[in-house]
């Protein structure tokens, strides 16, 4: 079984296309290599392939990343299944995984996350908690964006060593952390890593 995230930019034609382009890209590079595990099209559209068990840290992932600067966001769709046919370009991929992803993602309406597997009992619970989740994400600002993708990309930092990779005083990490609900969102993924295993 593999997760494929589909997604597009929020506002992608305001301002300058390099203020996410390159942090997207940078970003993807951490889950495997273009374009047989990750692409860009259509401008401002993406898919990337990555273990189940990452997905909704990946997801996560981008999101931060995407969100340190205060116009964007992103909407992303998990797809689990299996992948029947591994190209050399993702594009050219196909399977369960990326037939549940594209209906994911069409599906998306004034969501920004949602999941889809071959389960709907499995993904109900999962896609209630994920709006719940985005509540507080989709509101993070650059400053919230900026610690936690920092966390994300640096585990096993403190919260102190954040703070002086930021310059930032320990203080404004935490309180950061507390505004973009770091930990609650970490439980959902330690609990949909859970999950996953039943699937």
């Amino acid at each position: 079984m593999v997760a494929v995230l589909t997604g597009d930019i929020i506002n992608s034609r305001q301002g300058n296309v390099m203020q996410w382009l390159d942090i997207l890209k940078q970003t993807l590079d951490k889950y495997g290599q273009a374009p047989h595990q990750w692409d860009i099209y259509r401008g401002d559209s993406f898919q990337l392939v990555t273990t189940p068990q990452h997905a909704l840290f990946a997801a996560l992932h981008i999101k931060a990343a995407i969100k340190k600067n205060d116009n964007y966001d992103v909407r992303i769709a998990i797809g689990l299944g299996q992948q029947t046919h591994n190209a050399k370009k993702i594009a050219e991929s196909n399977g369960p995984a990326f037939i549940n992803s594209g209906e994911a993602f069409e599906a998306l309406k004034k969501q920004t996350l949602s999941i889809k597997s071959n389960t709907p009992d499995w993904d109900q619970p999962l896609n209630i908690m994920l709006n719940l989740a985005v509540l507080t994400a989709n509101n993070w600002s650059s400053t919230v964006a900026t610690v936690i993708l920092a966390v994300l990309e640096h585990p096993t930092k403190n919260q102190k060593q954040i703070a002086d990779l930021l310059d930032k005083s320990q203080s404004n990490i935490s309180a950061a952390l507390k505004r973009g609900g770091y930990e609650e969102i970490m439980q959902l993924n330690h609990y949909y890593k859970n999950q996953i295993i039943k699937l």
